[in-house]
């Protein structure tokens, strides 16, 4: 099954989402912008991710270099576009 992740970044929480092919929702938590909680949240998912799209206006790189670095295929989501 695959599955896709949404990450709304805010200044001191993360609001995140895991949806399957269905949009059924598997997981929506807000979470403290800490990236080993963040990874610890999404590793449940993590072999059947397809990727995590991450929004924000500013802020983004520690959490975009973090969940690229433990293997998360990671797309900065343009709030502006």
């Amino acid at each position: 099954m695959t599955l896709f992740c949404a990450i709304d970044l805010h200044s001191n929480n993360s609001v995140a989402v895991v949806l399957d092919e269905n949009d059924s929702v598997l997981y929506q938590e807000r979470l403290p912008n800490d990236l080993p909680t963040i990874e610890r949240a999404l590793q449940p998912f993590q072999n059947d991710l397809y990727g995590v799209a991450v929004e924000s206006t500013f802020n983004w790189y520690w959490l975009v270099d973090g969940l690229q670095a433990a293997g998360h295929h990671v797309m900065l989501v343009n709030t502006h576009a």
